[in-house]
């Protein structure tokens, strides 16, 4: 769907996600770009994963054994050009008609996956995140996840996999005793929790499309065999009156920039363990 259709809104609750395409040009993306490259620059000088509040860099080392940075959390808290795009009246727009105009954000990340490293991430629905469960009301109807794709997302480039409609099935058992990064996903545990691995549909963006999912819905990635790294912004926001969590993003549709103080998000040290410090 293109920007400025509705029919994307019909999708995401069908289906369990949607895609709107060419929500930033290519002189934007080619901004939000440098700017994720300032960020990864700093993951890497840090050497190894590092926190300062709700902002962290995973830092893993690479097939070289060079310091590999897979995802940086808040980057926007000092990033000014990511803080721009994440409030940006046009993700107001589309949200809208999902879950209204006053909205918070609880994610607020960007993915690097580079060619040929670790950086699967198994088959798995968001809502077993949301934690603790009581800070998190209605979720299949007041959460909504965006990726903004910086590179293209394709199969080659080991971008996500959907299961359409697997949100309709509320929470499910899917295997959770290792971690979702870095596990590969596998058509046993969709079996074990009643779904049908040749479900699965890749998802395909070029850079500037903005792909929409539920919590609910199962989603996993593969391995990245281009020749680039992909890049995928990330940001969830959630109906403000279900959230008990979360920095506001919008007030009757007008964004709301970030105060002095970080919200309490998900890093429940926040306010013992503020400090920078290694992981």
């Amino acid at each position: 769907m293109m920007a400025g259709s509705s029919d994307y809104v019909e999708s995401y609750w069908r289906d369990g996600y949607a895609v709107v395409q060419g929500v930033f040009g290519p002189d934007e993306i080619d901004e939000i770009a440098a700017a994720a490259e300032q960020v990864y620059r700093e993951g890497v000088s840090h050497g190894r994963s590092f926190r300062h509040g709700n902002l962290f860099y995973n830092v893993a080392p690479g097939p070289d054994g060079e310091p590999l940075v897979r995802m940086a959390q808040w980057p926007s808290y000092h990033q000014a050009r990511l803080n721009e795009v994440r409030l940006a009246r046009r993700m107001s727009e589309i949200l809208e008609p999902l879950i209204g105009r006053d909205l918070k954000q609880i994610i607020n990340q960007i993915h690097w996956k580079a060619p040929g490293a670790a950086g699967d991430f198994a088959w798995h629905q968001d809502s077993r995140f949301r934690l603790p469960e009581e800070a998190y009301r209605n979720l299949g109807t007041s959460y909504v996840q965006t990726g903004l794709a910086i590179d293209p997302h394709n199969p080659e480039s080991g971008g996500m996999r959907f299961i359409p409609r697997s949100h309709s099935k509320g929470a499910l058992e899917l295997d959770t005793s290792t971690e979702v990064l870095g596990t590969t996903m596998s058509d046993e545990a969709l079996t074990a929790a009643g779904l049908s691995p040749g479900d699965a549909v890749d998802l395909v963006l070029e850079p500037g499309d903005l792909a929409l999912w539920s919590p609910y819905l199962v989603h996993g990635s593969g391995t990245n065999r281009s020749d680039h790294r992909r890049r995928l912004y990330i940001n969830g926001y959630v109906r403000a009156e279900d959230c008990d969590r979360g920095e506001w993003a919008f007030r009757d549709g007008q964004p709301v920039p970030l105060g002095p103080e970080p919200a309490l998000v998900h890093y429940e040290a926040l306010y013992e363990r503020g400090e920078p410090h290694y992981v």
